[in-house]
């Protein structure tokens, strides 16, 4: 029966090129990075040599090193008119934007919107104050008198310009009939001056007049909200004043309802 020679039926991956070893076609060989396949059996003609060989993948263009460029966790990589640059991880709150002559990206500290953060140094921007020291006077309404553990200094100033919503929540004790009053107040310059929020409304007051249901004593919670503008360098702080209407009994803050015990009052900053 006759035999027939089919030669080889696929190529054969011979690693890397070797000068000294001898090729037969469809032998497959590395070099430089790239691959070539024989087309003429030879030995000693390099893959450069187009009459022995033929390409079969070529090389790609070198990619960058950025490790080399980027160097710390946090690391940002962008491009500008030279190529790579590395922006280094910004501080905690601050926000990616780009720069005012909009070629590259830059941190800054964030500047309006519901979730603003930073406005003071240390990239706060949501303060919270509360006190159990009690006050009971007889002020009256013309000259209030000023609520123990109230006055709030917020520590620093302000960075840039921003908004700030103002809640207060205070604990009083009514006896027998009350007609007494609490009002908020501002400053801007670190407690050397006070502005009463929203000067042209009529105080926050609470009357109370006892009855069967209720007897003769009564807790309430007084609250409210407040939206002031601070600019930057200004230092703010806050406190509550209060008083009397007449001859009703004493503003009594942070007593029980038993009026032997102590309670608190809260206040909270928010910038914006």
């Amino acid at each position: 029966m006759a035999t027939l020679n089919l030669g080889r039926i696929k190529p054969v991956f011979r690693g890397a090129y070797a000068g000294g070893t001898a090729y037969v076609v469809d032998d497959i060989v590395t070099s430089g990075d790239e691959t070539f396949i024989c087309i003429l059996a030879s030995t000693g003609n390099a893959t450069s040599n187009a009459t022995y060989w033929t390409k079969l993948a070529a090389k790609g263009t070198d990619g960058t090193d950025v490790g080399t460029t980027i160097t710390t966790q946090g690391d940002i990589l962008y491009r500008d008119g030279s190529g790579l640059q590395r922006l280094a991880k910004g501080t905690a709150g601050q926000v990616l934007q780009i720069n005012t002559g909009a070629t590259a990206p830059e941190w800054a500290d964030s500047s309006g919107g519901v979730i603003s953060t930073g406005g003071f140094s240390a990239g706060q921007n949501i303060f919270t104050h509360s006190w159990s020291d009690q006050t009971s006077t007889s002020t009256a309404w013309t000259s209030s008198t000023l609520i123990t553990g109230s006055e709030w200094d917020l520590g620093s100033s302000l960075t840039a310009d921003k908004t700030c919503i103002f809640t207060y929540s205070v604990t009083a004790f009514e006896q027998d009939w009350n007609h007494t009053f609490v009002r908020a107040e501002y400053s801007i310059d670190d407690g050397s001056n006070y502005v009463q929020f929203n000067s042209t409304e009529d105080i926050h007051d609470m009357w109370f007049k006892p009855s069967s249901s209720t007897g003769s004593n009564y807790q309430s919670i007084r609250s409210r909200t407040y939206i002031q503008a601070f600019t930057s360098g200004q230092t703010p702080r806050f406190r509550l004043v209060g008083g009397r209407h007449g001859s009703s009994n004493n503003l009594k803050v942070n007593y029980d309802k038993g009026d032997d015990g102590t309670v608190k009052s809260y206040m909270t900053a928010w910038f914006i």
